[in-house]
């Protein structure tokens, strides 16, 4: 039997960033009309590979193959000329032209020197009509959805390219109906020959939809396999790095709870975002796990008003409280350590003290500004308190390094002597020293008896100091741990789909 030989291939890749190894050799290859799904969690390295196999990025090391031979892209443009498109989760074309225009943008026929309109407007039709699309293609393209716009896009990128198509999260913004309408086009360029790499956090769509997967862990190839021998909890334990073992972690209170509800959210969602019921005692660590794109962040996000709940309310000590922005939140006593620390969470070029005490002075107000002996002493304490490791308090916090960063950020909120705190993904990208220092903070303030909610990609980690953990998938949560119920090998099942569960609740 002959092995067939890939359309686009990459053997070897290598690619780094400063000391980051994002790509570790890594192999891939996309054969003529399959679908080859790329899974991986944040920082496993998708995103840098579909970057090198369309030509935004140049690989440190490895080749690239197109048909057997070996090709040097130099950028997206270059890959094109190769028969390489991408199209994107926000579609990258101009809402503001017609779906004509935006169709034959570059490349419009034209007539005695101006753009031939009848001609372009025939011929978009004549292209979406194979798509399965009657629409007005005289309209601008932002008068349609965006599962339409996704279509003209991908109709693009094929008559652009014409061998491989790159599909990166292409139905994220899109519901049900409109998931199975781009399927059907992508079903049928499939039948046509056509290459297709889909990357996607939707695992049932990967099931439904590809032929093979390849998934990337920590910038290193896991595995590449054919779907019909896997199945969703065998794809979940390799992205999650759980494929040797699944030894039982007793809870951190065996699931008990030290005392009264101290915020409780009922009904609270928003389009795209399934409503949540769930309350969080003192002294009380409630974990929350899940695949990256399942809803955790977006979850953080409403409880701390960064995103407005289109409904539901809250309850903090038994009292209804209004959170429809993060002021709110914060004088209700939340305080939110965000995933992304250097973007949404620290003042770059303000100091390690102007950091810390940043949060109390707007609870404060800035008619009851905090002198500086007393801003002195705050950073001193906290500093102290969380071993926060800087020459100088003055110093730009940007020069510290990730650990001591994600430091100054609990000691923000810790200034504030929260009620509730909100901890999303709080020892991702830092050394080994602060990554323990963090958990046993976290483990210190519950038992203080501070009511934490805690977001974690480590199972481990995560297993090791909660006490309730929530499953979210599709953006809901969908199972509830606790007691002897908590061990890694249930969550993955419960992410998996593969177990019971016990669904959500409030628990007052």
């Amino acid at each position: 039997m002959t092995v067939e030989q890939p359309v686009l291939e990459a053997r070897g890749i290598v690619k780094v960033f400063g000391q980051h190894r994002a790509l570790d050799k890594v192999d891939f290859a996309a054969n003529a009309g399959e679908v080859h799904a790329l899974l991986g969690e944040n920082g496993a390295g998708k995103s840098t590979l579909i970057k090198i196999l369309t030509g935004a990025y140049q690989p440190d090391g490895g080749d690239l193959l197109l048909d057997g031979q070996p090709i040097h892209l130099r950028d997206p443009l270059h890959g094109q000329t190769y028969g390489i498109g991408t199209v994107y989760q926000e579609v990258n074309l101009l809402p503001n032209r017609s779906v004509s225009e935006n169709l034959f943008l570059g490349r419009q026929p034209s007539r005695f020197g101006l753009v031939d309109r009848k001609r372009i407007d025939a011929q978009a039709r004549d292209l979406l009509t194979r798509y399965g699309l009657d629409i007005d293609v005289r309209a601008d393209l932002s008068e349609y959805s965006v599962a339409v716009q996704q279509i003209v896009a991908i109709a693009r990128a094929v008559e652009l390219s014409g061998k491989v198509l790159v599909l990166d999260e292409p139905t994220a913004s899109l519901d049900r109906n409109e998931v199975q309408r781009l399927f059907d086009v992508v079903r049928g360029l499939k039948a046509k020959g056509l290459a297709i790499i889909f990357i996607t956090h939707f695992l049932d769509q990967v099931f439904e939809l590809a032929d093979r997967v390849t998934i990337l862990r920590n910038g290193k190839k896991v595995a590449t396999q054919a779907l019909d021998t896997l199945n969703t909890t065998d794809v979940v334990r390799m992205m999650l790095g759980k494929d040797v073992a699944f030894e039982h972690h007793p809870s951190a209170l065996s699931g008990a709870t030290k005392g009264a509800v101290r915020v409780e959210f009922q009904q609270i969602g928003r389009k795209g975002m399934a409503p949540f019921d769930l309350a969080v005692h003192e002294g009380e660590v409630v974990g929350v796990a899940g695949l990256l794109g399942s809803g955790r962040t977006e979850v953080a996000r409403l409880m701390f008003g960064v995103d407005t709940s289109d409904g539901g309310q809250v309850r903090v000590d038994g009292q209804p409280v209004t959170i429809r922005n993060p002021a709110q939140a914060v004088a209700a006593g939340f305080g939110f350590c965000p995933e992304d620390r250097k973007i949404d969470g620290i003042f770059g070029d303000l100091s390690v003290r102007e950091n810390i005490i940043i949060a109390l002075q707007a609870k404060l107000g800035w008619f009851r500004a905090l002198n500086r002996d007393d801003q002195i002493e705050l950073a001193g304490r906290y500093a102290e308190a969380l071993d926060i490791r800087a020459a100088d308090h003055d110093m730009p916090v940007k020069l510290l390094s990730g650990g001591n960063q994600q430091k100054v950020i609990l000691a923000r909120w810790l200034a504030i002597d929260p009620t509730f705190l909100i901890l999303d993904e709080p020892t991702r990208g830092i050394d080994v020293g602060a990554h323990a220092e963090i958990v046993r903070t976290i483990n210190r303030l519950r038992e203080e008896g501070l009511a934490l909610f805690v977001i974690s990609s480590e199972l481990d980690e995560v297993v090791a100091y909660s006490n309730r953990i929530v499953v979210m998938r599709d953006r809901e949560m969908v199972a509830e741990l606790d007691g002897d119920t908590i061990a890694p090998d249930a969550i993955v099942r419960a992410i998996a789909g593969t177990a019971p569960g016990k669904p959500q609740e409030a628990r007052p």
